[in-house]
């Protein structure tokens, strides 16, 4: 077969056998679609398909499979971040400063010390830090991964709970969109390439002038046109960051949230996500699992992982409870909104894979982080709808 059979091939499994298996097991209250696309390339890839059936896999996913495949999944994946990045809501976090700045910082800061006492934990052991990593990296790379909140599966969690457009639901998004922001922030100082720090500076200059020109430019144009413009700002700041050495997921980032939200119909953006997590991300998810590992045994990457939970999640935890003291919410409240926060998903995916490109961190502790943001998003769903059945109905903000 030639290189496009092959590839239609692999679309083929990509797209039917996760909704299979969704549709087939009823998995959605614990595992929505897109866990169970992030399972599936897991699945997919070389630590169980290929350990178990390596001829098929080597026949299917060939080198120019997986360059193609990788291709779709670097340009699906900018328009994710992209799109998170323009659904930052900073005008309302600022209007309520106070209480998101606390809370945001306390739901930050608890899981990223937890997380960094789990990544010197498993510095002292073989297998783990890339090659290219200085202790700090890993192990500010392995807290912040324990600390993100995945805002965009957080939308669709909380659209799927009835509750995104409740006050209680509002107050999650400024909390998330202010985490959002530290995350990339401290990515940003992760990957900052001291032998590379002129073309980083030269980025960033050229980024805030043409940032300048861009939003004047788009107040100014028509909304069908900001779509297509929107597009070729993803790729220019991708482009400038990836060229740069931080990373193009960092310039997707920027990209969007130098955008404002209102500049586009709310439906239509809700629908263009929608639409790339059903069109492009499970190729995306297919290419993350292709990377996974079991090289230091699958019991160690297991351990790790559950590991790197116990601290995201109680970290989260015990950061929102405080908040919660110090704010003086209501019984019940804290720990609902803690375990909203505590959704990985997506997010920590992308924020593993710079790692990873950037051999901060190995295939196995890839592995495990992202057995880690699989299983908290499935805890999600369970733990927190009894939550906001006994509470009876959302809480006001």
């Amino acid at each position: 077969m030639n290189a496009t059979e092959l590839f239609l091939i692999a679309m083929l499994i990509i797209f039917s056998l996760p909704w299979l298996v969704w549709r087939v097991f009823k998995t959605d209250y614990f595992a929505p679609l897109v866990v169970v696309q992030i399972l599936m390339g897991i699945v997919l890839g070389p630590g169980v398909l290929g350990h178990w059936f390596p001829e098929y896999y080597q026949f299917v996913f060939t080198p120019p499979v997986v360059q193609s495949l990788n291709g779709v999944a670097w340009w699906a994946v900018m328009l994710f971040v992209m799109i998170a990045g323009i659904e930052l809501d900073l005008a309302q976090a600022w209007k309520h400063r106070r209480e998101s700045g606390i809370t945001a910082g306390l739901a930050l800061g608890a899981p990223l010390l937890l997380g960094c006492g789990a990544a010197v934990v498993l510095l002292g052991f073989d297998g783990w830090v890339g090659p290219k990593a200085l202790g700090w990296q890993f192990v500010l790379g392995i807290g912040m991964a324990c600390a993100v909140t995945a805002l965009p599966i957080l939308i669709l969690l909380m659209e799927k709970l009835d509750i995104l457009r409740a006050p209680l639901g509002q107050r999650i998004l400024r909390y998330a969109s202010l985490d959002d922001i530290a995350i990339w922030g401290v990515l940003a100082l992760i990957l900052m390439d001291w032998s590379r720090i002129g073309k980083q500076v030269i980025f960033l200059v050229g980024f805030v002038v043409l940032g300048w020109a861009f939003r004047r430019l788009m107040a100014w144009l028509e909304e069908k046109d900001r779509w297509y413009v929107a597009l070729i700002w993803l790729a220019i700041c991708g482009f400038g960051a990836d060229w740069s050495g931080l990373h193009y997921m960092v310039g997707a980032f920027l990209a969007g949230a130098i955008m404002d939200a209102h500049w586009f119909n709310q439906d239509k953006l809700d629908q263009l996500r929608h639409h790339v997590l059903l069109v492009m991300m499970p190729v995306f998810f297919l290419s993350t699992g292709l990377r996974t590992n079991w090289a230091v045994g699958g019991f160690e990457v297991f351990a790790a992982a559950a590991l790197l939970l116990v601290v995201s999640v109680a970290g989260k935890l015990i950061g929102v409870r405080i908040a919660g003291k110090v704010l003086g919410w209501g019984p019940g409240e804290a720990s609902l909104i803690g375990w909203l926060l505590q959704t990985k998903a997506l997010i920590m995916i992308i924020f593993a894979n710079i790692l990873l490109d950037k051999q901060i961190i190995t295939n196995e502790t890839f592995t495990a982080l992202l057995l880690m943001a699989v299983a908290s998003t499935m805890l999600t769903v369970p733990v927190v709808a009894p939550k906001l059945r006994r509470l009876g109905q959302a809480l006001g903000g």
